[in-house]
């Protein structure tokens, strides 16, 4: 499995936190097509494109902390 960059990291977190391409791509000052991209790359490194997939991701590599 290969490493996330530190940007696919970041889009990772708002992914996880619900929000979508459109509000990411806002936020961070990219294209939507930019934020697709990167959800691809996220998708095709972790093996899966589900939330429920990219959430245990997250989790297991401490990219996010439960509340």
């Amino acid at each position: 499995m290969q490493k996330l960059s530190h940007r696919e990291k970041e889009i990772l977190k708002l992914i996880v936190d619900e929000q979508s391409s459109v509000e990411i791509s806002n936020q961070l000052n990219i294209s939507i097509r930019t934020v697709e991209t990167h959800r691809k790359n996220i998708a095709k490194k972790i093996g899966s494109s589900s939330l429920v997939a990219f959430t245990k991701y997250a989790i297991q590599h401490q990219i996010i902390e439960l509340k």
